[in-house]
């Protein structure tokens, strides 16, 4: 299973200390990142934080990321312009 979140994080050592935070509370889970920041507001300006894994807790994983102080939602099907 693959889940692609949204976030707004911008630095390369915050994306890092969300990774080690999303590791460390659920275990076995692959975790890639993108911080092509397009210069556009969040949502359509973002990072991409891409979660591989057997079983993924997307609103957990959410509302970890937001107790972080970052926003996070699960990356909709649309196109920003």
């Amino acid at each position: 299973m693959i889940e692609v979140f949204i976030t707004n994080i911008t630095k390369v050592y915050q994306v890092k200390n969300v990774i080690e935070r999303i590791s460390k509370n659920f275990l076995g889970l692959q975790i890639d990142y993108d911080l092509d920041e397009t210069g556009l507001v969040f949502p359509c300006g973002h990072t991409v934080l891409r979660i591989e894994g057997n079983k993924i807790e997307s609103e957990l994983i959410t509302i970890l990321v937001n107790q972080l102080g970052f926003e996070c939602k699960i990356m909709p099907d649309t196109i920003c312009l």
